[in-house]
């Protein structure tokens, strides 16, 4: 502002100042674009387009957990440094930030006013409340369940514990506790309560419940976006993410490890399983996309290229994976989804995040790294490590068929 006192007694001049205010608002963009999904390699990319269009020279290098931004040249260049936390994708305020972004390339609002709206839309409410939030993650747990071909009595439970998962979740928040309590707390809970329901109450399938009430808190989509990173040239943010994917899924499976040595003689599995009919999987991927829409906070007049790009995903997933294997139909599935992002990207000028990250989702490994743990668990090494390496080919495969995506059908958005 004018009249600033700098380090060496001197005051911002008018030129000075619009520098100033243009840096500001570069370094918030960026914070808020990484708080709100954006990885590393197209954070990177997007803010160097912008500072370019306002004549600005900058490098911006992003982890995680830190930012680091270089802007202007020569005596002028001056160098930041921010501690951030990433967050989950938020669809509505991506979209909402990504038109501030094109008013100002476009030289159609100035800096001032861009930097207020951008804080005006991080500070907006979410557009669904808890209450539909809370249903759509139960609905969430209770559609994996079926994919995993649980049985009825076990999808609803599925649905309740990850109903209460978000109660824990919200509980803890609300009383300022660290994060990462969240992960062990949330795998004892889920684990213990499917045990003590197979013993007290119905037989049941105790690590199907568990893992589909886990199936939101999994970290198969970070692992992805960490793979991607790596495979695009950014190791720093790569590396950082894949760590961080690691170490929550083994603190969610210590939770569930303890558990399971607590309770064990409390297993009680069913000596028949009533299954549902084939279809009944078909029906879950076509009303999965729809909440997913709800929980990567994607308004109404998204749902339905979400919907749209999701299901053709996970039909075309399926469909390869039976006749030509898991890899191959990774592949393909994220290569259905790329594409259909991307051309959603050009034909309607939006993020292509928009319906790729709930596209995405469906998927991810998430649930191969989890039994891997469980196999290493019960002293089953040769399948541990199978489903680990499985984990890792799957991941491989959706980030060859979202890079395979780009190059054959460019987004023409960097965002």
């Amino acid at each position: 502002m004018a009249g600033e006192v700098l380090g060496g007694g001197d005051t911002l001049g008018p030129e000075e100042e619009e520098i100033s205010r243009a840096h500001q608002f570069l370094i918030r963009t960026a914070e808020l674009l990484h708080r709100y999904g954006t990885p590393s390699h197209r954070l990177e990319r997007v803010m160097t387009y912008l500072s370019q269009r306002m004549g600005i020279e900058g490098v911006f290098l992003y982890t995680p957990t830190a930012l680091v931004v270089s802007l202007g040249a020569g005596k002028r260049e001056r160098t930041y440094m921010r501690r951030i936390d990433s967050g989950s994708v938020d669809v509505d305020k991506l979209i909402r930030f990504d038109g501030v972004l094109d008013a100002i390339s476009d030289g159609k609002t100035t800096v001032p006013e861009a930097l207020t709206q951008m804080e005006q839309i991080a500070a907006s409410p979410p557009p669904f409340g808890f209450g539909l939030t809370l249903l759509s993650v139960g609905l969430a747990c209770a559609v994996v369940a079926v994919l995993f071909s649980g049985a009825p009595l076990e999808i609803l439970l599925a649905a309740c514990i990850g109903m209460g998962l978000i109660v824990i979740e919200w509980w803890l928040g609300k009383w300022k506790y660290e994060t990462g309590l969240l992960f062990p707390v949330a795998g004892f809970f889920a684990a213990s309560v499917s045990l003590a329901f197979a013993h007290w109450i119905h037989p049941i399938d105790d690590r199907i419940v568990t893992l589909a009430a886990l199936i939101v808190l999994l970290p198969g989509f970070p692992l992805t976006i960490a793979l991607t990173e790596l495979a695009m040239g950014h190791l720093s943010a790569g590396v950082a993410r894949l760590a961080g994917a690691l170490v929550t899924l083994l603190t969610l499976f210590l939770g569930v490890a303890i558990a399971w040595r607590i309770a064990e003689s409390w297993r009680n599995l069913p000596e028949e399983r009533l299954m549902l009919p084939w279809y009944a999987s078909w029906l879950a991927g076509a009303v999965a996309p729809v909440l997913f829409s709800i929980l990567f906070r994607a308004r109404l007049p998204q749902w339905p290229v979400i919907i749209a790009v999701s299901f053709a995903g996970f039909a075309v997933s399926r469909l390869a994976t039976a006749s030509m294997g898991v890899e191959v139909g990774s592949f393909l599935g994220a290569l259905a989804v790329g594409c259909g992002s991307n051309l959603y990207a050009r034909l309607c000028n939006r993020p292509a995040m928009v319906p790729l990250a709930p596209g995405m989702i469906i998927l991810v490994p998430g649930s191969l790294g989890y039994r891997s743990l469980s196999a290493l668990l019960d002293q089953q090494t040769l399948q541990g490590v199978e489903y680990a390496f499985g984990t890792m080919i799957v991941a491989m495969s959706l980030v060859g068929g979202l890079l395979a995506s780009n190059a054959l059908l460019p987004p023409r958005r960097i965002l």
